[in-house]
């Protein structure tokens, strides 16, 4: 996620990195030249042959833009509320881990020493579920990270899993048995825990969706489409009456289409890794040191800071 400048004017005009600008400027190299050479030919050629009818005029291009305009607002207003609602489900996450940790600690008791270890193990659990749905999400093969909140016997164990986030909350679920056989938990107690993995879970599938149905392609290919043929005879339409400055219009207008397009595809899966996705590696390794605190360790990992203006 891009992290917004303290001054944003004019510091936003000349920001390239994370914006739409870095995505498209190779389609407005090849719009302005296509435009250029048309309008050198047009030029050139108009007092020697009746080109009138290369000149389609702007109402064409002035309907069609309107039209576009709105079907361009609808799609990316479709991809931001994906993004958006991703956001709020990680902030359910962040709630529920920490309210976990809460009832572990206060629900969980027992004269027995190994109470603590059995806490302790609870909630380096959820550190680890935390760290797994991430990379669940964003399709990463380094489980390895879990290792410092995971046996070795159990990562191995995760290993063969085809869902691992959903097996460490089973796994989860086994040891709340454990508990209740051992007097650790009260009977009355047992189904707040259960609440709240169920929670996790429908956050879980609700991330799932969003990831796994994206916006339909056939929406994105007629958009793509209607935008590239929009910009390519766009120069027909305005160089009757723009004349020479014709390839500079199209290049600005170009801009404009082409960005909102480009804006909508990135945020589209708000899971992944550009740089205008959720900031999903900072919110795992916030929640890992606001749970370990409250374990009493000390010895937290550095937060995750902005890189070029881009938290990840």
């Amino acid at each position: 996620m891009q992290i917004r400048p303290k001054r944003e004017f004019p510091t936003l005009l000349f920001k390239l990195r994370g914006s739409a600008l870095a995505q498209i400027w190779p389609l407005l190299v090849v719009s302005f030249v296509l435009s250029t050479g048309l309008t050198w030919g047009y030029l050139e050629l108009e007092d020697q042959l009746d080109l009138s009818w290369l000149d389609l005029t702007t109402t064409p291009f002035t309907i069609l833009g309107v039209a576009l305009s709105i079907f361009l607002g609808f799609r990316n207003d479709a991809c931001y509320q994906r993004w958006w609602e991703g956001r709020k489900l990680w902030g359910q996450l962040v709630n529920s881990s920490r309210s976990y940790t809460r009832q572990v600690l206060t629900l969980v008791g027992g004269e027995d020493p190994e109470v603590r270890v059995y806490q302790r193990a609870l909630v380096h659990r959820m550190i680890a579920y935390v760290h797994g749905l991430r990379l669940h999400l964003r399709e990463q093969p380094q489980w390895e990270e879990l290792g410092m909140f995971l046996a070795a016997a159990e990562r191995q164990e995760l290993a063969d899993e085809r869902n691992k986030p959903i097996a460490l909350l089973h796994s989860m679920a086994r040891r709340h048995r454990t508990a209740l056989d051992r007097g650790w938990i009260d009977v009355f107690h047992l189904p707040i825990l259960e609440q709240t993995l169920t929670e996790l879970t429908d956050i879980q599938g609700a991330c799932e969706r969003i990831k796994n149905t994206p916006v339909p392609l056939s929406y994105t290919e007629l958009t793509h489409r209607v935008v590239a043929v929009y910009v390519l005879f766009l120069p027909l339409g305005i160089i009757g009456s723009v004349g020479a400055l014709s390839p500079l219009v199209v290049t600005i207008i170009a801009y404009a289409f082409l960005g909102l397009d480009a804006v909508g595809s990135q945020i589209e899966n708000p899971f992944e890794e550009d740089p205008n996705d959720l900031p999903l590696t900072q919110l795992s390794r916030m929640i890992e040191n606001d749970l370990r605190v409250r374990l009493g360790e000390t010895d937290l990992r550095p937060e995750i800071e902005p890189s070029g203006g881009i938290l990840l």
